[in-house]
């Protein structure tokens, strides 16, 4: 049916079983999986979703690259993809926002109780089907031909721990001027 083993060994199982119990509890403790933080953050009153999201771009980009200075995983971004993560992230940027949840919040808040997630969390599995059905034609099909490597690292010429601290020297600015902001204006509700 899906032209790939489905199942896994169990130990793989089990780890991402563990990982994804702890993400979904980082999610639950960051309040990410709320529907009413994701409302206030796309009504920009509550930032708690941007600085977690920061946070994983900055803390997932130091993992992979160490992991990957140390040749444990590697990375390769070719850009015969460019046109499929296009196509991809409209899909899910549409998703996003008939659901209101990304996929892991979506699964966290079922977790949490949000009755409505169903739909959601079934139609994430339904579209993974389709997709892992149409995957073969969508593959041979949907490609840019070019064996350049597509990442600010690689177009620039400069390490990619530059883009990476820029990053994290962003992301502390921000954090550091919501913060500052909120506090100012909760100063000011009080008097």
């Amino acid at each position: 049916m899906f032209g790939v083993n489905f199942f896994d060994t169990f130990p793989s199982l089990l780890l991402g079983a563990i990982q994804g119990f702890l993400f979904g509890f980082l999610l639950r403790k960051a309040m990410v999986s709320r529907f009413d933080v994701i409302v206030k953050q796309l009504l920009l009153k509550d930032f708690t979703v941007m600085k977690v999201i920061f946070t994983a771009i900055v803390v997932g980009s130091i993992g992979v690259y160490a992991m990957n200075a140390f040749g444990l995983v590697n990375i390769d971004v070719s850009s015969k993809t460019v046109l499929v993560v296009v196509i991809g992230a409209a899909i899910f940027g549409i998703g996003m926002a008939i659901v209101g949840y990304c996929p892991g919040t979506a699964v966290a808040a079922l977790a949490d109780g949000s009755r409505d997630m169903i739909y959601g969390v079934l139609g994430m599995l339904f579209g993974a089907f389709v997709f892992a059905e149409a995957y073969p034609i969508i593959a041979k099909n949907v490609t840019i031909e070019s064996a350049s490597k597509m990442t600010f690292a690689t177009v620039t010429g400069l390490s990619p721990w530059i883009f990476i601290i820029l990053i994290a020297v962003i992301a502390f600015i921000l954090f550091y001027l919501i913060d500052t902001k909120i506090s100012i204006k909760n100063k000011t509700k009080k008097k």
